[in-house]
């Protein structure tokens, strides 16, 4: 996955050192208890749709630009799932990061599922009853985007 210019640029003035980052994730569901899932190319593990922001870019344009980029779906934001810090985490080369994700729960509107970039192996409608094997964080995702209430969920502590 090509690093966003706008890191690159960052990286060359702070080196590896921690860098906070805004992560917008997005639960795409259709009309048939389906969500879209990709098959990510760095871990080889099925997740959500998910990107980093733009610098200036509004969250919700941000995640249906990452949703058609990396899945060929035109989708749009239903509403905000919730708001949390992740734990810092490193990438191979160094680079520590942390990210303040955005989950928003969106709606597909056009175009057929297919991998569309570099960044996925596969790309697939998945029935809510039988998800691949995804991280606990995805499975509460997806938890609070079927949820009834319409606040976003959020950490206290």
């Amino acid at each position: 996955m090509p690093t966003p210019k706008f890191i690159r640029e960052l990286r060359e003035k702070i080196g590896h050192d921690l860098l906070w980052l805004t992560g917008i994730t997005g639960v795409v569901l259709n009309d048939a208890d389906e969500v879209l899932l990709v098959r990510r190319a760095d871990t080889g593990r099925w997740a959500l749709v998910a990107g980093i922001l733009e610098p200036g870019e509004q969250p919700a344009t941000g995640l249906v630009r990452e949703i058609q980029e990396e899945t060929a779906v035109q989708a749009v934001v239903e509403r905000l799932v919730s708001i949390e810090s992740l734990p810092p985490s490193s990438y191979p080369n160094g680079d520590q990061v942390q990210f303040l994700d955005l989950c928003f729960r969106c709606r597909p509107i056009s175009g057929a599922p297919r991998v569309n970039d570099d960044e996925s192996l596969e790309v697939r409608w998945w029935p809510l009853n039988a998800l691949p094997d995804l991280p606990d964080r995805e499975q509460t995702c997806i938890k609070n985007a079927l949820s009834p209430d319409p606040a976003p969920v959020y950490a206290t502590s």
